[in-house]
């Protein structure tokens, strides 16, 4: 049968930070889309998309 969890068990993974640390600034990186409008020769818009990670250092640059 398998182990039962209890309730500090399931608090404790619920509040662990998921993800990667910055060297710098200690912060979780939040990963998020980052999409940018770019007109083609033919007059019309593409839209590129990129995910960046984004923690307090590249906080300003990214959302800016």
């Amino acid at each position: 049968m398998a182990k039962q969890t209890d309730f500090a068990e399931k608090a404790k993974k619920a509040s662990a930070e998921r993800g990667i640390k910055c060297p710098k600034c200690g912060t979780v990186k939040v990963p998020t889309a980052f999409i940018n409008s770019v007109k083609t020769e033919a007059g019309t818009y593409k839209f590129n998309r990129q995910l960046v990670q984004v923690c307090k250092c590249n906080e300003k640059s990214v959302y800016a």
